[in-house]
């Protein structure tokens, strides 16, 4: 079913409780269906708590998209959204963040998301086994990162929260939907 079919009463689950990622599904459905109702569930990613590299956080957004859609048998769309960090060939490291948007009848989409260099003493601290909002915690004296603005909300200054930066990756993801025409081929024998 293309978005252009979608009904006024659409429903998505999101793979997660984290207000900043419902928010930003949230924000960009509503774009495209204003009457849209959108909820999380908790569900396991199946991946380390800090993802590493992008080939594990996006194994982890389409784990939560799956479990979400069959943990809500009402919903249309299943969404997963994971966030990570890659190791960079200097040694330092980068966030990564994707989403994996699946239907019922097994069509997928992805989307990927800017990315941000990690500060030393950040990348110090993943390495020494903490996830990346908790390190962001503590370099920054503050608590609930990664359930408000996330790192990129305060290494940018504020100028672009976790929110913002998740909500393209959110429309990248539903680009199949948005645009059929142009990925026909590739759910021919479904």
């Amino acid at each position: 079913m293309t978005a252009a079919h979608w009904p006024t009463d659409l429903q998505i689950v999101v793979g997660s409780t984290n207000p900043v990622k419902r928010a930003a599904v949230e924000a960009v459905i509503r774009q495209i269906v204003p009457t849209a109702t959108v909820s999380g569930v908790p569900v396991e990613s199946g991946v380390a708590d800090q993802p590493l590299g992008d080939e594990e956080t996006q194994a982890g957004a389409r784990q939560r998209a799956h479990a979400a859609l069959t943990a809500a048998p009402h919903a249309t769309l299943g969404v997963g959204l994971e966030g990570g960090v890659v190791v960079l060939p200097n040694g330092r490291m980068r966030t990564c963040a994707w989403c994996v948007v699946v239907d019922r009848t097994g069509m997928e989409g992805l989307g990927g998301s800017l990315s941000i260099p990690l500060p030393d003493a950040v990348a110090r601290r993943i390495r020494a086994g903490e996830e990346l909002g908790l390190a962001m915690d503590a370099e920054a004296r503050t608590v609930g990162t990664k359930h408000g603005r996330g790192a990129v909300g305060i290494l940018t200054a504020g100028l672009v929260d976790r929110q913002r930066a998740y909500e393209p990756m959110v429309a990248y993801a539903l680009a199949p939907w948005l645009a059929p025409e142009y990925y026909a081929s590739e759910s021919e024998g479904r």
